[in-house]
C-alpha cells in the first residue's frame, strides 16, 4: 500500500508503507515551518517587547538577536508602555464578554425544549472546561502574536466513571477545550483567511514521552527539544526573551507530535487524520469528529484574531504597531536621563598632564574633594548646558499620544485620567463609548471564534453523549438542577449571544439600563403590575436569581404542568389538590394551542380536556370552601 491519496488508510503495522507516510508527513511539516519562519520571528519579537526585553531585533538572516550598545556608557533602560496597553485591552475585552445560548428553530414546544436543553448543556460544558479561562488565555495570545486558536476535542477519559472493561476503568467522556498558541498551528495555505478555507492543517507540539505513551499507547525515545516554537509556556506573558534564555526553555525527554488534518475528498470521504510521534506512525484514519455543519467532518479548531488582515491566515497584533513607538520612547527617555546626568555631574575638561586623570576618573568629584593640579597649568573646568532643552519634553508627550492612538486605549481606560478637559458626565460617557468602539473589530473576532467553538461543543455532545447522561444545569431563579438528556435531545446548534445587540455594553451598563426600563414601567402589564415571571427574569438578568427561591412556588408548578403535558400525550393523568389550578390550566391550554400538540396521537385531546376539567372542578371546590369559611366568620 502506498500513500498516494488513493483512499487507503495505513496502519502502523504496515511496515514500509508506514515509514513512507511518516517521512512524507515530516517533510510536509518541515516545508510549512520554512514558509512561516519569518512570521514566527515576528511573534518572538513581540513577546520580547511585551516581557520588557526591548533591545533586540531580527537580523538580515531572519534570526532574533540582541542589539549591542554603540557606546559602553549609553543608558539602555526600558520604559515599557506596551505591557499596560495590552493589559488594558485584555481587561476591556474580558468585561464585554456576553453569555452564550441556543436559539429555538420555532415557537413549538419541542423546539423550545431542545433549545433549553442545548443551552444548559452548553453552559454546563463551558463551566467544566473553564471556558472563560480559555478565552482569557487565547486573548492574551491573540493580542501578543495576532492570532490564537481554540481546539475542541472529545476526551474518552473525562467525566464520571461508569464501569470497567478488561480491568480498565470506563468513563462517560467529556468535551475538552484548549487555547492553542499560533506557534503550534501550520496551515497549508498562508493566504487563506479562515480555517474553513484550508484543505489541510498541522498541529505540532512537543510532548513528554510519558504523556505520549498515556495518550497514544506507544513508547518513543525522548530527546531534548530546544526549538523556541516548542518551548513550554502557558501564555506569552511568561516569556523573558533573549538568546541566553533559550536553554532554559528546552523540553527534556520529549518528542514532537505532529497531527495532520486533511479535509474530506473523493478519495477520502471522511477526511484524513494522521498522527506521527517522532519517527513512529501512531494513527492514520478518518477525521475523528462529525463536528461540521450537517454532520460533516472538519478540523476541530476555531481561529481568533486581534486584527484580521486581508489575504492572510494569521492576523496582526497591536504589539507590531507599538514596537516602533516604544523604541523611539526608550531612546528619548534614555537620552534625557543622560542629559540630566551631564547637568548634575558635569563633563570635566582638564589640561593634559595637569592632574591625575586615572584618579579623577575612578573617584569623580566628590563634595569637598581637594583637586590638586600642576602649577602653571589651566585648572579643570566643568562643561555642560545651563538647562534641559524643551525638545525632550515635547517629543516625549508626542510619543505618549502615539501610544494612545496606536493601542486604541485612552487615558480614561489606562490611567483613569482625563486629559481632555471634559467634565460633563455626557461628554465623559461619549469618550468611554468611543474607546470601546475601537475594540469592536477585535471583540467581533473573539465572538465568532467562541460561537464556532460552542457549535462544535454541541456537535460533539450530540455525537458522543449517549442515550442517557446526567448533567448539572442552572434552572430558573439561578438554582442548580440535575437533569437527564440524551444525544438525540441536542438537535439544535444555532448558537447566539444572549446580549448580541448589546455587545459593546459592560455588565454594569446593562444593569443600569434594566433599572431604567423597570422604573419607567415598561415591564408592567395592562393592570400596571409586573408579573411574577417578569420579576424572575429581571432578577436573573441582575444576577440575583437566587432570590426567586424565597418568593414562591410558581416555577415549580409550571415545571410540574410541563411534565404533565408530556404524560397526557400518552396516558391519563390525575390532578392534585395542592396544584396551582389557574397556572396549570394556563400551561395546559398553551400546550393545546402549540404546534407540538398536533403530533400527539388519537385521544390526546380528550385526555387534556378531562384533565383541565378536573383542575376547574377542584378550583371551584376550593373557592366554594373559602367562601363558606368567610361566611362563617
Amino acid at each position: 500500500m502506498q500513500d498516494n491519496d488513493g483512499g487507503v488508510y495505513i496502519s502502523a503495522a504496515d511496515g514500509r508503507a508506514a515509514e513512507r507516510l511518516v517521512r512524507k508527513v515530516k517533510e510536509e511539516f518541515a516545508k510549512r515551518q520554512t514558509e512561516r519562519r519569518l512570521l514566527e520571528r515576528g511573534w518572538e519579537l513581540n513577546m520580547n517587547f511585551l516581557a520588557g526585553n526591548q533591545y533586540c531585533d531580527i537580523n538580515p538572516a531572519g534570526e532574533l538577536e540582541e542589539e549591542e550598545p554603540r557606546y559602553s556608557w549609553q543608558y539602555r533602560r526600558v520604559f515599557n508602555h506596551i505591557a499596560p496597553a495590552i493589559d488594558t485591552r485584555c481587561a476591556k475585552l474580558s468585561s464585554m464578554r456576553p453569555a452564550l445560548s441556543v436559539r429555538a428553530a420555532s415557537d413549538q414546544e419541542s423546539d423550545l425544549r431542545t433549545a433549553k436543553i442545548s443551552s444548559n448543556v452548553l453552559k454546563a460544558v463551558c463551566e467544566e472546561c473553564d471556558m472563560d479561562g480559555m478565552i482569557d488565555k487565547a486573548t492574551v495570545w491573540s493580542e501578543t502574536c495576532g492570532t490564537a486558536f481554540y481546539k475542541i476535542v472529545w476526551d474518552e477519559t473525562g467525566g464520571k466513571k461508569i464501569g470497567a472493561a478488561d480491568g480498565s476503568p470506563v468513563y462517560e467522556g467529556a468535551v475538552r477545550v484548549a487555547a492553542v498558541s499560533p506557534f503550534e498551528i501550520y496551515p497549508d495555505d498562508l493566504s487563506a483567511e479562515t480555517v474553513e478555507e484550508l484543505s489541510g492543517l498541522i498541529h505540532a507540539r512537543a510532548m513528554r514521552t510519558d504523556e505520549i505513551e498515556r495518550l497514544y499507547g506507544v513508547r518513543v525515545p525522548g530527546r531534548e527539544i530546544r526549538e523556541f516554537s516548542f518551548a513550554p509556556r502557558s501564555s506569552p506573558m511568561h516569556f523573558i526573551g533573549g538568546q541566553g534564555s533559550r536553554a532554559e526553555t528546552a523540553v527534556r525527554d520529549a518528542e514532537i507530535v505532529i497531527e495532520r488534518y486533511k479535509k474530506p475528498t473523493p478519495a477520502y470521504p471522511a477526511g484524513r487524520f494522521t498522527v506521527v510521534a517522532g519517527d513512529v506512525l501512531v494513527y492514520d484514519g478518518p477525521l475523528p469528529y462529525a463536528n461540521g455543519a450537517e454532520g460533516t467532518r472538519t478540523f476541530p479548531f476555531t481561529k481568533q484574531c486581534a486584527v484580521e488582515l486581508s489575504g492572510s491566515f494569521f492576523g496582526g497584533s497591536i504589539v507590531d504597531r507599538l514596537i516602533p513607538v516604544q523604541r523611539a520612547f526608550n531612546a528619548v527617555k534614555n537620552r534625557k536621563h543622560e542629559y540630566l546626568n551631564r547637568l548634575t555631574m558635569g563633563v570635566l575638561a582638564v589640561e593634559d598632564g595637569s592632574v591625575d586623570t586615572d584618579e579623577l576618573a575612578e573617584e569623580g568629584l566628590a563634595p569637598g574633594k581637594i583637586l590638586v593640579y600642576r602649577q602653571g597649568a589651566t585648572p579643570p573646568q566643568m562643561i555642560g548646558s545651563d538647562s534641559m532643552p524643551s525638545d525632550f519634553r515635547e517629543e516625549e508627550e508626542r510619543l505618549l499620544d502615539e501610544f494612545t492612538l496606536v493601542s486604541g486605549v485612552s487615558e480614561i481606560s489606562s490611567t483613569s485620567g482625563n486629559g481632555t478637559g471634559i467634565t460633563s458626565a455626557t461628554g465623559l460617557q461619549l469618550l468611554i463609548d468611543l474607546d470601546d468602539t475601537r475594540l469592536s473589530v477585535t471583540r467581533a473576532s473573539i465572538g465568532r471564534a467562541v460561537k464556532g467553538a460552542a457549535k462544535q461543543i454541541l456537535r460533539l455532545m450530540r455525537e458522543f453523549a449517549g442515550p442517557q447522561r446526567l448533567m448539572r444545569m442552572t434552572g430558573e431563579g439561578g438554582k442548580v438542577e440535575l437533569f437527564y438528556f440524551s444525544s438525540g435531545d441536542i438537535s439544535s446548534d444555532d448558537v447566539v449571544f444572549e446580549t448580541e445587540s448589546d455587545g459593546a455594553r459592560t455588565p454594569s451598563e446593562n444593569r443600569s439600563l434594566i433599572y431604567e426600563i423597570y422604573n419607567m414601567g415598561l415591564l408592567a402589564g395592562e393592570d400596571g403590575k409586573v408579573s411574577a415571571d417578569t420579576k424572575r427574569r429581571v432578577l436573573n438578568a441582575l444576577g440575583f436569581g437566587g432570590l426567586e427561591n424565597a418568593r414562591g412556588l410558581g416555577q415549580l408548578h409550571a415545571d410540574k404542568a410541563a411534565e404533565e403535558n408530556l404524560r397526557l400525550a400518552k396516558e391519563e393523568v390525575s390532578a392534585d389538590d395542592y396544584d396551582d389550578h389557574a397556572l396549570h390550566i394556563e400551561e395546559h391550554v398553551r400546550y393545546l394551542l402549540s404546534g407540538e400538540f398536533k403530533k400527539c396521537g388519537a385521544g390526546a385531546k380528550e385526555r387534556f380536556l378531562k384533565h383541565i376539567a378536573l383542575h376547574k372542578a377542584m378550583r371551584e371546590k376550593n373557592a366554594a370552601a373559602d367562601a363558606a369559611k368567610n361566611t362563617e366568620v
